[in-house]
């Protein structure tokens, strides 16, 4: 799946995914008028969600969809996390589902099938929420990886570990020195180029990637130099203080090697200084451009074969 995702980034010289972290707060007044229950907002996040995808489908490979934004919808919000994803496959984009679940067995086992792979039912096999990849927390260790792993390899999906993630207080945790000298999100790192190991593709990463975050470019440096077979979700990007400066050292010297994600800085265009007086969909159409043309200024996509 990544093979996948790295050939739809070089067709579309755009490393970039759109991050649809939708909730009412994003949504044009006039999209609101008549939403007043979970049923009708969730209708209303879909229907924003559509009209975004139409717009930029054909300058971005990805979209990232959060789903803890429609979870606080009810089930009508699960609905509207499903028929955007589904919706957004149709257009041809792959879909990063960012659930970041774990767990151990069984139930690792439970959450994969739900997002990976298939759920049996009366005899036949039915795909609950059908994503490309999906992110995980690998804090429980193998035990909560080794589900996803083996999902990806049978239904040829990918997924990402988080490793150095993007919030501020992630180095409370995550920078902390084990008695050898190392990081914790270091060690983290070489566990995920590890679990990797047995899926790397044509282009030289593999299915299991890793979340490090644009706001942290010297640990991101020292991830990429240690993960060469690990591609990067690298979340920060604008709203939260990341910049393409910052995170050129997620690529390797082909421009290869991660995806940006943006949510607010997309969805949230049409309220920026820049793109007033456009409608939300063409605002965040325009602001997609502008990001790719902003990452590709600090790193060089390589042609495609």
């Amino acid at each position: 799946m990544t093979d996948k995702l790295i050939e739809r980034i070089i067709e579309t010289k755009n490393p970039s995914a759109v991050g649809l972290d939708t909730c009412l707060e994003y949504l044009p007044k006039e999209m609101l008028e008549n939403v007043n229950s979970f049923e009708s907002a969730a209708a209303a996040i879909f229907e924003f969600n559509k009209n975004i995808i139409d717009s930029i489908y054909d300058v971005v490979p990805a979209v990232k969809v959060q789903i803890a934004y429609y979870e606080m919808y009810s089930h009508f919000g699960l609905k509207a996390f499903y028929d955007t994803i589904v919706y957004a496959k149709k257009k041809g984009l792959i879909v990063i589902s960012d659930i970041k679940r774990n767990d151990i067995g069984s139930t690792a086992g439970c959450y994969s099938k739900a997002y990976l792979g298939e759920t049996k039912v009366d005899g036949h096999f039915e795909r609950a929420f059908p994503s490309d990849m999906i992110t995980i927390n690998g804090y429980l260790g193998s035990d909560g990886i080794i589900p996803f792993i083996d999902d990806m390899k049978k239904y040829d999906k990918g997924a990402f570990v988080l490793c150095r993630t993007s919030n501020p207080s992630g180095g409370e945790f995550q920078n902390l020195k084990l008695e050898n000298g190392q990081t914790i999100y270091g060690y983290m790192g070489g566990l995920i180029e590890k679990w990797g190991a047995t899926s790397i593709g044509s282009f030289g990463y593999s299915d299991l990637g890793a979340v490090v975050g644009a706001t942290h470019p010297l640990e991101a440096k020292k991830l990429r130099e240690q993960m060469p077979h690990t591609f990067f979700l690298i979340p920060g990007y604008g709203f939260q203080g990341g910049s393409a400066e910052d995170l050129k050292v997620c690529f390797d010297s082909q421009g290869l090697g991660g995806i940006v994600n943006s949510s607010r800085g997309i969805l949230c265009a049409y309220k920026i200084e820049k793109y007033l007086g456009k409608n939300y969909y063409t605002a965040a159409r325009n602001a997609s451009i502008d990001m790719r043309n902003d990452i590709n200024s600090h790193i060089n996509i390589r042609s495609a074969k």
